[in-house]
């Protein structure tokens, strides 16, 4: 069956796609992107995952490349060709084409767009084992709010944790508290049995599978709190684990190679994971 792969108005064979070697975002980073978890054929949480390219757009001063309501036909048509059941949909759009200059064009350039899918299994409440993952300094630059292309260092701190055997990075600022993980956000289970995730400020994405989690951890009347916490107090912690639109919930059994809690997944993840599942199998149809 053929890939195809949304360029710039066109559906393309996957093989085919491509850009202007002078696109923006290939040369320079100035671009943002999205990624919107399809399950069953559905949708999950699509209005804030385009809220939030939205501010990202915003935030760069990028215009849209097409309307949001001609974006989400363009999201369905393509999820159609390509079959889409249980996946990602991923969204680009950057700057555009023009002659290589720091600065922004001095002629108007039509923003780049760019869609491709990617089938993944079907994820259910089954936590399985948990992950390892690796403390490593936070190097990214102040505006980790905004979702854009630019992301060597997530890369550079996921590649060293998959060589020391961990699944995740979580990342430590100057002071000593971690920020988020690569490409996740990260939250703890104190002795308390308090749920701890860090404030959404410059310094991490705020996550859209992390605010759902909110609204459900609400409804659960768990005790929530947002703030910072070290690598010290997630590895005293009864519980940690990760969130993101391709990971759900997914406990974290070891942090730099010393046992969380037991070592195996808890109770607290286990039942926010089988929450969040529930939520995404009530997503938005695809017609």
């Amino acid at each position: 069956m053929a890939r195809y792969a949304y360029v710039n108005g066109r559906y393309v064979d996957h093989h085919d796609a491509s850009v202007h070697i002078e696109d923006r975002g290939y040369q320079l980073a100035d671009g943002v992107y999205e990624v919107v978890g399809v399950r069953d054929g559905k949708l999950i949480d699509e209005g804030p995952h385009l809220d939030r390219l939205d501010r990202s757009l915003k935030e760069l001063r990028i215009g849209w490349p097409i309307s949001r309501d001609a974006l989400r036909f363009v999201i369905r048509e393509l999820m159609r060709r390509n079959r889409l059941h249980d996946g990602l949909v991923y969204m680009q759009v950057t700057r555009g084409v023009a002659r290589r200059d720091h600065a922004f064009p001095t002629t108007p350039v039509k923003p780049s767009l760019v869609l491709t899918t990617k089938g993944t299994k079907h994820l259910d409440a089954d936590t399985g084992p948990g992950i390892a993952v690796k403390s490593m300094p936070d190097i990214r630059w102040e505006r980790c709010d905004i979702k854009t292309v630019g992301l060597l260092a997530n890369v550079l701190a996921k590649q060293a944790a998959r060589e020391s055997g961990a699944y995740e990075a979580w990342l430590v600022d100057a002071d000593g508290y971690v920020t988020e993980g690569a490409s996740t956000n990260a939250w703890i289970v104190t002795q308390n049995d308090e749920l701890v995730t860090r404030h959404t400020d410059n310094g991490i994405l705020a996550g859209i599978t992390r605010a759902t989690l909110k609204s459900i951890a609400d409804a659960l009347q768990l005790k929530l709190i947002e703030r910072p916490f070290t690598i010290a107090e997630a590895k005293r912690a009864k519980e940690a684990f990760i969130t993101s639109a391709t990971s759900f919930v997914t406990p974290v059994v070891k942090i730099d190679g010393e046992a969380v809690g037991a070592g195996t997944p808890g109770p607290v993840a286990h039942r926010l994971r089988e929450e969040y599942v529930r939520f995404a199998d009530a997503g938005e149809l695809v017609a």
